[in-house]
């Protein structure tokens, strides 16, 4: 890439999309295109290929999608599939017809099968069945991953769709109603520590691992593969550790400096039970995370702090 290079950050104002534009901004890149929602409806096919064909990026990480958490997958599952189909569709479409050079598109580890051999290799995709309360989301990802790899092949793009571990960091969501597990975690043990709470209840039975990936971690390897002209394989990103529900509980306790006892309601959901990612791919070309998870924790817990708490 050139520092003269139009790069378009889809979904810049979200959690991947902030992080993208501090590291693209830190490495020297300031030729940004940035839009939000309210001035580029990316589910528009109109209103996106106007965009495209008006700005003409040189290169495009499509970091935006409608995401949230079990519950809220649960109520809202036709939009969740709707919105990121058409996001989706609606970009590749735009970037071959105006010839982007390459492209980075976010997958998810939901695209797994719900029984899967841990850590999951990229060729373990849809040898099962998702997990049923992300299905709508998990397929629509899944289709955007496919589709980049059918534009490869037929249309000689460079799009690299790539699978993140699930991601946290400055940025994240707190909302009660729409948040992941960590950021949930994080507020909930907040509140509990400021009410004096002698126990925080956690939804499930605390034993399902989750990976966790630290959100500046992420950035810096999409920078790293947008130098890599050519690759288009489709690649894991993942901190290459897992931690139970229950140690993460614990760990954003000691971050929110909450001290109570943990109450674990096994009569909700647990989901999946382990996803973990086999990463060696990346860790074959040069890159690994580099972002512990007290550490990334700490950061996440001085956001919240300085923009969500009352």
């Amino acid at each position: 890439m050139d520092h003269k290079d139009k790069i378009y950050i889809a979904g810049h104002s979200g959690l991947a999309g902030s992080a993208l534009v501090r590291a693209f901004r830190a490495a020297g890149f300031n030729n940004l295109l940035l839009r939000a929602h309210a001035g580029l409806e990316l589910e528009d096919q109109a209103a996106t290929e106007a965009f495209f064909a008006a700005e003409r990026p040189d290169y495009v990480v499509l970091a935006a999608a409608k995401v949230g958490g079990i519950k809220y997958n649960n109520a809202y599952p036709a939009d969740f599939i709707r919105a990121n189909l058409y996001i989706t569709a609606n970009i590749l479409e735009s970037a071959r017809k105006h010839g982007v050079k390459r492209l980075v598109f976010f997958g998810s580890s939901c695209m797994y099968p719900k029984i899967c051999p841990q850590p999951m290799k990229e060729d373990a995709l849809m040898t099962g069945v998702m997990e049923p309360t992300s299905l709508p989301y998990s397929t629509a990802k899944l289709a955007g991953a496919v589709m980049c790899q059918a534009y490869n092949r037929q249309h000689g793009t460079q799009f690299l769709p790539i699978i993140p571990a699930t991601l946290y960091g400055p940025g994240d969501n707190f909302n009660p109603e729409q948040s992941h597990v960590l950021p949930a975690l994080l507020r909930r043990a907040h509140e509990a520590r400021l009410a004096g709470a002698p126990a925080l209840k956690v939804w499930g039975s605390g034993n399902p691992r989750r990976e966790f990936l630290y959100i500046d971690d992420l950035a810096q390897a999409v920078l790293f593969l947008l130098g890599r002209d050519g690759y288009t394989d489709l690649t894991n990103i993942g901190a290459g550790t897992d931690l139970s529900i229950r140690e993460l509980a614990e760990a954003a306790c000691a971050a929110a400096g909450y001290k109570g006892r943990l109450e674990f309601d096994a009569s909700q959901p647990d989901g999946t039970l382990r996803k973990l990612l086999d990463s060696s791919k990346m860790e074959a070309l040069g890159w690994k995370a580099k972002t512990p998870l007290a550490e990334g924790l700490e950061k996440t817990y001085k956001y919240f702090l300085e923009t969500c708490a009352g």
